[in-house]
């Protein structure tokens, strides 16, 4: 049965997570090095040492590497307070797509790879990259589709293809690089300097939290040694659902934080907002949107603490995780478009962080796999348990 008794140490870290975003973050979401493809690497390394001072650096990993070694139920509490801020779990060095980087490195790679790749990573000397979206049919909701190719020449593979929609690459250490070897699927560990690693260019999107922005790459031939293999060779799209279940599900975590966010700032507005003689709450068709905000909130935050919970009893969370992020990505999104709905002029404007955040989870409904794929992916789960039962 599901618990949702929280401890004493996770209280804790709550509190002292919303106390360093609400004192320490928020104060930097108007500097200038913050711009359209995400912020500065100088920005970046700057609020990591604010989170460091803090104690606050990489929670979720595992105390091997400098975190804290929470449970998937603690990273939830801790990441929706990181979350209040579009900057937090950068600041925090738990935002994509290093987080689910660092997660599937110390689930999949062998140590000298953890030393060489991990380490650096997870003490925020680098950043990292995942190379598994494709453009011109290639891999997306489907990586089926995998269109980008890795073949032996010795004790080396070489890469060609094109990859886009890369978050992070500008400015990444290195990628992990999805291809297709044969009938299958391998991931490589690559260095983003290699001169066949080309960054055709950056795209503009309507999102811009994350470092770097999202590139359109071009792999040239790119010579990868054996031993930078992750884990090991055809595994790569089982490997991808190592990373990506729970990936999916720290996406909602950080999201329902910046949602949260952009409510208390709508009912602020609307408790002191008049209109036509009384204040703006009192008008149903503010009050109803605030009150069906609520509700939203509550149930996300009930599916994602359940989907944690089955991760923390050891089982997979693939449906679970589909199903958070389904209900995440539309539920939240519903909360950003009613709050900037209820500020009015004041919502499309930068004087409120609504716009940003209405932005971010407009993008949310898309990446980590679209909300009709999952629930296509639901769909799929039903027929297959429907067909188990013999029909019945």
């Amino acid at each position: 049965m599901v618990s949702f008794e929280r401890s004493e140490r996770e209280t804790e870290l709550e509190q002292r997570t919303a106390a360093f975003i609400r004192d320490v973050v928020i104060p930097y979401e108007r500097d200038p090095r913050l711009g359209g493809h995400g912020p500065s690497e100088e920005l970046c390394v700057e609020l990591r040492a604010r989170a460091r001072s803090a104690g606050l650096f990489a929670p979720q990993l595992s105390t091997e590497w400098g975190g804290l070694g929470l449970s998937y139920r603690e990273v939830a509490t801790v990441f929706r307070a990181a979350g209040y801020s579009t900057l937090g779990p950068i600041a925090m060095h738990c935002m994509a797509p290093d987080e689910g980087n660092m997660h599937l490195l110390e689930k999949v790679a062998n140590p000298e790879q953890q030393k060489r790749f991990l380490a650096p990573l997870a003490a925020g000397q680098t950043r990292s990259a995942f190379l598994m979206t494709e453009p011109d049919g290639g891999a997306g909701s489907d990586p089926g589709m995998l269109r980008t190719t890795a073949v032996q020449d010795g004790k080396h593979w070489v890469i060609t293809g094109r990859k886009w929609l890369i978050t992070g690459a500008v400015g990444a250490g290195f990628g992990i690089v999805m291809a297709r070897t044969g009938n299958d699927a391998t991931m490589f560990l690559v260095d983003m300097k290699d001169p066949g690693i080309v960054i055709e260019r950056v795209l503009d999107t309507i999102d811009e939290s994350m470092p770097g922005g999202h590139a359109v790459v071009r792999l040239e031939g790119v010579r990868v040694p054996e031993d930078q293999i992750l884990g090991a060779l055809n595994q790569g799209f089982r490997y991808a659902q190592v990373r990506l279940a729970p990936a999916r599900l720290t996406h909602c975590m950080r999201w329902w934080g910046s949602a949260q966010r952009a409510h208390h700032i709508a009912t602020e507005y609307a408790c002191t907002r008049q209109g036509f003689g009384k204040p703006l709450i009192d008008h149903e068709g503010v009050g109803f949107k605030l009150a069906q905000n609520e509700v939203d909130l509550l149930q996300t935050k009930l599916i994602i603490d359940h989907a944690a919970w089955v991760l923390d009893q050891g089982e997979k969370a693939g449906t679970e995780s589909s199903m958070a992020k389904y209900a995440c990505a539309e539920a939240l999104f519903g909360v950003a478009d009613r709050c900037l709905q209820i500020l009015g002029g004041l919502g499309v404007t930068a004087d409120a962080p609504v716009a940003r955040i209405f932005r971010e989870l407009r993008a949310f409904r898309i990446y980590d796999g679209p909300s009709e794929v999952h629930l296509w992916s639901i769909a799929n789960r039903l027929k297959r348990s429907h067909a188990a039962k013999g029909g019945r």
